[in-house]
């Protein structure tokens, strides 16, 4: 499956994005996205993810509260809305698509991933 990733952009703390995932390819297997940011100097982070039904959610205890994915499979098209930005939440924003929800490392080497988006958050 391959993934690509849009829906950034600068704005203020306090403000909202929504980041949006689609995939194309192979997309009829039953895979995870979840998604992940690498602020600069910093290694990449997870934040989210949710399942193939979304049923199963997954998030950061730094964004909990403030983010909420969902998916739409009709669409292939995952999505992160973004709440209450904190200019912490600068960060290059990537999605990747797993097997199952695990560590970074699993879906580094067993998953897919797209190109970043930035979001950048001004104070």
């Amino acid at each position: 499956v391959q993934l690509q990733a849009s829906g950034g952009g600068a704005v203020q703390a306090g403000g909202s994005l929504r980041l949006s995932c689609a995939a194309s390819g192979r997309t009829s297997g039953g895979y995870v996205v979840g998604w992940f940011r690498q602020a600069p100097g910093k290694e990449r982070e997870f934040v989210s993810a949710i399942s193939w039904s979304g049923g199963t959610t997954y998030y950061a205890d730094s964004v909990k509260g403030r983010f909420t994915i969902s998916r739409d499979n009709a669409k292939n098209t995952v999505y992160l809305q973004m709440n209450s930005l904190k200019p912490e939440d600068t960060a290059v924003y990537y999605c990747a698509a797993a097997p199952f929800h695990g560590t970074y490392h699993d879906y580094a080497n067993l998953g897919s991933w797209g190109q970043g988006t930035l979001v950048t958050v001004s104070s």
